[in-house]
């Protein structure tokens, strides 16, 4: 079974992002939720990146690279939107992660280092007309791009413009897309060695 230290997105440790934590503890995985908020959540996701403007982008990001202190080397680090940057930092610098999972965005791997590190395997996962996710960040051309780079990574596109489509306490919610994320996420998870 997998250890995952998971990152919940803009509008904070949300019942949604704790509901997504569960079902993977249900399938008998250990798995971290931190609060980068420090306890707030937000009923939007304007007023959540808000928040994060006024703490600093990097404040947040700081939270969650700090999150690792106590913890073992050999973790799946997975986020939601907000919550990919310090997934994806993690997993391509800290020695022994296991893999990345990258819900709703995807940086460009030039941030973090000159390529993919070998033996981490990476989902991507997004809507297809989410303009969060294919216009305003360059994320689908970052997802694209880290797939043709390596035969580790996995993009998948779900039908739909929802930006956070797998939080189920959200009006975002999609049922039937974040059903299928869900699995891919545990078959991505049964993998792990």
């Amino acid at each position: 079974m997998a250890e995952i230290l998971l990152f919940h997105h803009s509008q904070g440790l949300t019942d949604g992002v704790r509901a997504f934590a569960e079902e993977l503890r249900s399938a008998g995985h250990t798995v971290h939720t931190p609060d980068l908020y420090e306890g707030h959540t937000f009923g939007t996701l304007d007023e959540g990146m808000d928040y994060a403007r006024q703490t600093g982008f990097g404040v947040v990001n700081e939270r969650g690279l700090a999150t690792v202190e106590g913890l073992g080397d050999a973790l799946v680090y997975a986020g939601f939107s907000l919550g990919v940057m310090p997934a994806q930092q993690l997993a391509q610098t800290r020695a022994g992660a296991k893999g990345a999972l990258l819900f709703y965005s995807c940086i460009s791997v030039s941030e973090f280092g000159d390529r993919w590190p070998d033996g981490v395997p990476v989902q991507v996962h997004g809507m297809a007309d989410d303009p969060f996710f294919t216009e305003e960040g360059g994320d689908l051309d970052a997802a694209r791009a880290l797939v043709a780079s390596t035969d580790q990574a996995e993009l998948f596109l779900y039908p739909g413009k929802e930006h956070l489509f797998a939080d189920s306490s959200l009006p975002s919610y999609d049922a039937e897309a974040a059903a299928l994320l869900t699995r891919r996420t545990l078959d991505f998870l049964a993998a792990i060695h």
